[in-house]
């Protein structure tokens, strides 16, 4: 990132995410809570070292403004790890943000309109990736986590790494999704991901080094969905079965 920061903002900045790597916390938790780090040196003009708890409320009101609770929750945490495994400090506004609770249930798909979804999906590649992650039941990133070897055909079983939580779990294989898996790899023939990166097209992706693009896949959801009339925002977390034809 080619910012003209100061030198000690940089170097701080740049510890920041060495801890944040060797706290374990995944690359977009990073990314969020870096953000919230530089978002506010530039509010702040890189003088973050020795906030008041009148600067931080003053600074927060004004962000809520622009943007939402969940951001300004990434963005409070953000800093607050900043001082505590940065700068070795308290934290100087302990009480000073405290969230709505809000619980909303996802957008249910389904059979039927998961159907229309796969019929409407031309590129191969997605239109069995949404048929897996609908069948096994997968978030997107552990669906384009998935490796060759993450499949046990003899127990029927999928182990899914690094789940919510860094936790591994195994989730139930149906047939028709262990047939579909291994015509979709009769295909491309990668040793290792079950969905390569289209980037080369489906020739070259024995050469692929790392599974299709998140933003190319939730971009293809969203015109599918489009063109199939489905106004809801469909989460890439989906659930339940469906059988039509996919290779």
């Amino acid at each position: 990132m080619d910012i003209d920061w100061p030198a000690e903002f940089e170097v701080q900045y740049q510890t920041h995410l060495k801890r944040l790597k060797l706290a374990g916390f995944r690359p977009k938790t990073i990314e969020a809570y870096s953000q919230g780090v530089r978002r506010a040196g530039k509010y702040f003009q890189y003088q973050i070292n020795a906030l008041s708890e009148a600067q931080l409320t003053d600074y927060f009101a004004q962000l809520l403004s622009t943007h939402s609770w969940s951001t300004l929750k990434h963005d409070l945490y953000g800093l607050k790890f900043y001082y505590a495994k940065v700068l070795h400090q308290e934290w100087p506004a302990p009480n000073l943000v405290k969230a709505p609770h809000s619980q909303r249930l996802p957008d249910i798909v389904t059979v039927e309109q998961m159907q229309q979804i796969i019929a409407h999906t031309k590129v191969l590649s997605y239109r069995v990736f949404f048929y897996v992650l609908y069948s096994l039941g997968l978030r997107l990133g552990e669906g384009l986590r998935l490796q060759v070897a993450d499949i046990d055909a003899d127990r029927l079983r999928v182990q899914i790494r690094d789940a919510k939580g860094n936790r591994d779990r195994f989730v139930p294989l149906p047939a028709s999704t262990l047939t579909v898996l291994r015509q979709f790899w009769a295909v491309h023939h990668h040793p290792r991901l079950l969905f390569p990166n289209r980037a080369g097209g489906l020739k070259k992706a024995q050469l692929a080094i790392t599974s299709l693009d998140r933003s190319g896949v939730q971009k293809a959801l969203c015109a599918v969905c489009a063109s199939c009339g489905l106004k809801k925002e469909f989460p890439l977390i989906v659930y339940g079965t469906v059988t039509p034809r996919i290779v």
